[in-house]
């Protein structure tokens, strides 16, 4: 820090000495007035530095420029004396150099304003020479331009005449072309035409015929479609009367009952229109024969079916739900479930008689959708099956039931038959075992064959290498001296 204070103060004070030798050795006032601005300037910028760096080490510095305050009040004479010697050499220095660069400045002007009027005549006389050049060049070349195009247009008209005879001919020709290509054209044009015409009418003629062909054939089966329409409409009658009579409709439920027993039971599993109820004179429709009651094992357990088909409450809810009314809807259900619970008390009051019976019996509705109706209805089948004792079934679950029944009538039957399997299994085996002496026996005999076979073999090739040199006879003189039959 205190060589900066130090370099800072020199430069200052060299910047003065100058300013004043300069003011008198020049004598401009406004020079000086720079240097002093200059100086003021350079001074402000040192201030503010020393500002600056004072602001930033205040403490530290405190003691440090009082030192130097008393160093440079102490070195100041002698700083001031070494500063005069220097300055006085600078000065005479700069005497110098500037008596030197006066000189040189005079005799380069000098040299200047010679070599100025030199290079003016010079160029003056090089402008003369080339602009004499360039205009006889320049009429030199317009003549030969000229006499290049003189040329070029001779030739351009002889091309041009040459190029419209030649287009002529050229036009002629394509004229001629053009007329027998369209000739050409027409008559081919009229040979296609003639040709496509027959083709159209011919495809024509086929696919309208093949067209009325398959509308007559849709027509017949249109007709043939409504003829089937009409029957299955006068089928759909016939059936929608039987369902609304109430004695047809049983009797239908009854039959597809019927059916579907007899697909799946023989005839000695289950009785038609039986009574079921000692003392009763009412008949159950069928009633299916299970094995053993409990009176007597030779006795058979019967189960009570029977049909029931309310369709007209079926049919109401039905038009309700399409109606999408639902008080009507709910109303058709509870006649529906009275209906059915109605039938239920009657089945257990007509034909469920333990222990002649199974404490239980089935209802069969043979509609689909009527089962599915009645199980739609909250609580109905399991109250029925509780109470009433009776199982409503549908005609897939009747299936099922029917399915379960068969296969356990088919055990039962396994098992009273499983001792006679077992007779009939040893009776096979013991002749089994006979079999097998007979099969030794036969092998035997098979193998002595064998044997004898494979001697005959032997001998016969013994007999053909003897024979093998005598002379063969045709087949006819072979039959003939053997009495053998030519046919075989």
């Amino acid at each position: 820090m205190e060589k900066i204070i130090l370099l800072l103060t020199i430069v200052s004070f060299l910047l003065i000495i100058y300013l004043v030798l300069k003011q008198r050795n020049s004598g401009t006032t406004n020079f000086a007035d720079l240097l002093q601005r200059k100086n003021d300037e350079s001074l402000d910028r040192i201030d503010s530095r020393i500002k600056d760096d004072s602001a930033r080490m205040r403490d530290e510095l405190k003691g440090t420029i009082n030192y130097l305050r008393e160093e440079i009040s102490n070195n100041q004479k002698n700083f001031i004396e070494v500063i005069l010697a220097q300055l006085k050499m600078f000065s005479t220095s700069l005497e110098n150099l500037t008596t030197r660069l006066e000189n040189n400045y005079q005799s380069f002007q000098g040299e200047l304003l010679k070599n100025s009027t030199d290079f003016r005549s010079e160029f003056i006389k090089s402008h003369e020479s080339i602009s004499g050049i360039l205009l006889k060049q320049l009429a030199d070349f317009s003549q030969s331009q000229k006499a290049e195009i003189t040329l070029l247009t001779d030739q351009t008209a002889k091309v041009i005449q040459t190029i419209d005879l030649k287009f002529e001919e050229l036009r002629t020709k394509v004229e001629t072309k053009l007329s027998s290509i369209q000739e050409n054209n027409e008559k081919k044009l009229e040979e296609m035409r003639i040709t496509v015409d027959e083709k159209l009418h011919d495809t024509l003629e086929k696919r309208l015929g093949d067209s009325f062909k398959i509308v007559s054939e849709r027509l017949e089966l249109v007709h043939k479609g409504l003829g089937e329409m009409q029957t299955l409409a006068s089928g759909v009658g016939d059936l929608k009367k039987v369902l609304t009579n109430i004695k047809t409709r049983g009797n239908w439920g009854e039959i597809q009952l019927a059916a579907l027993i007899e697909q799946l039971l023989t005839p000695e599993q289950y009785e038609t229109n039986f009574v079921t109820k000692s003392g009763s004179s009412e008949r159950v429709e069928f009633a299916i024969k299970l094995p053993g009651s409990k009176s007597s094992k030779d006795t058979p357990l019967l189960l009570p079916i029977d049909a029931k088909f309310p369709i007209e409450h079926y049919q109401r809810l039905l038009d309700a739900q399409d109606a999408a009314n639902p008080e009507l809807v709910a109303e058709h259900k509870r006649a529906l479930d009275r209906t059915i619970r109605l039938e239920a008390d009657k089945i257990h009051n007509k034909y469920v008689d333990p222990p002649n019976t199974t404490d239980f019996a089935i209802m069969f509705l043979p509609v689909e959708g009527l089962f599915a109706e009645v199980l739609r209805i909250p609580g109905l089948v399991e109250s029925i099956q509780r109470v009433n004792k009776v199982v409503i079934t549908g005609p897939t679950t009747l299936t099922a039931v029917l399915s379960s029944l068969q296969m356990g009538f088919r055990t039962l039957a396994i098992e009273k038959r499983s001792g006679e399997v077992w007779d009939l299994l040893a009776a096979v085996k013991t002749e089994f075992g006979k079999f097998g002496d007979v099969l030794e026996k036969t092998q035997e005999k098979l193998t002595q064959a064998s044997n004898t076979l494979d001697t005959a073999r032997t001998r016969t090739r013994q007999i053909e290498r003897k024979l093998k040199k005598v002379q063969e006879l045709p087949v006819e003189k072979t039959n003939q001296l053997l009495d053998f039959d030519s046919e075989d």
